[in-house]
């Protein structure tokens, strides 16, 4: 049986209502939807989610298909969550096809970190291997992924690239294995988030993205991949067009708008359809 709450984005303000489905562990975006009818699935991280903004592509898809579409969206979910929830395996198994928005490489534990099994984005411990390829570096304040990258990245050595192979390899790893346990038809979406615009530093605060090269390894698992390009609303001038309250526009200006949404949906329109 689903299980639905209210979830709170923020200090202030409205949120979205969430729920469960089955099994699964995870907090999807609401409402509940039956699973006793055909339905196609879109998953993935904040983006697939759609915070702050009242219609996600999953929704602008449904209306577009004229099929239905469960938003399987959840908050800082990557890689970690995304392969180790059984439940939601079952989701996406009992679907017509499955949108997979592509997880972003730091959220998945390995050789040298520990992440939460849900809340991907949060550093539950560094490894020795870490410990021991960083000596010098005090570990004890970081909690986020992002940190510890900002924190090793700081060092500027070659030590920094053990790192990130070691990420692109595990991530390859575990996205092939995740689609060769889907039995549906699964679209990947690859979408780059851009925090800035000609941003020469950008690659500086995302030192280690999903390139080209891990894409083609897993397409061969794939239905079919579509890339994609979005601004966050604070650079998209989309901010006015997003709901959050007073406390929550610092995180609203780091997600992407309702515009985005609407091209991420036209982009999937016809690649979902050559799938019917």
């Amino acid at each position: 049986m689903s299980v639905v709450s209210y979830h709170q984005t923020g200090s202030a303000g409205a949120g979205h209502s969430v729920c469960q489905y089955g099994q699964s562990r995870l907090w999807f975006r609401g409402p509940e939807r039956s699973l006793d009818r055909a339905y196609m699935t879109c998953v993935g991280g904040d983006e697939t989610y759609g915070r702050f903004v009242d219609r996600p592509y999953a929704a602008i898809l449904e209306d577009r298909l004229d099929r239905r579409c469960l938003n399987l969206g959840s908050l800082y979910c990557g890689v970690e969550a995304l392969c180790g929830d059984a439940g939601l395996f079952t989701l996406l198994n009992g679907a017509e096809l499955c949108v997979l928005q592509a997880p972003g490489v730091l959220s998945q534990s390995n050789h040298f970190y520990r992440v939460h099994p849900r809340r991907n984005d949060r550093v539950l411990a560094q490894t020795q291997d870490l410990i021991d390829l960083y000596p010098e570096v005090d570990f004890t304040d970081v909690h986020f992924v992002g940190h510890l990258m900002r924190r090793l990245q700081d060092c500027q050595d070659a030590r920094f690239e053990v790192v990130a192979e070691e990420l692109r390899r595990n991530w390859v790893r575990q996205i092939s294995d995740l689609l060769q346990r889907l039995k549906v038809p699964v679209l990947l979406l690859a979408l780059k988030v851009l925090p800035q615009k000609n941003d020469e530093r950008q690659e500086e605060r995302a030192p280690i993205t999903v390139t080209p090269e891990m894409l083609k390894a897993v397409r061969p698992f794939c239905a079919d991949c579509v890339e994609g390009t979005a601004y966050v609303s604070g650079q998209s001038d989309e901010l006015e067009d997003m709901l959050f309250g007073t406390l929550q526009q610092p995180m609203a200006e780091h997600m992407i708008g309702p515009a985005a949404h609407r091209s991420i949906a036209e982009a999937l329109v016809g690649p979902i359809r050559n799938l019917q």
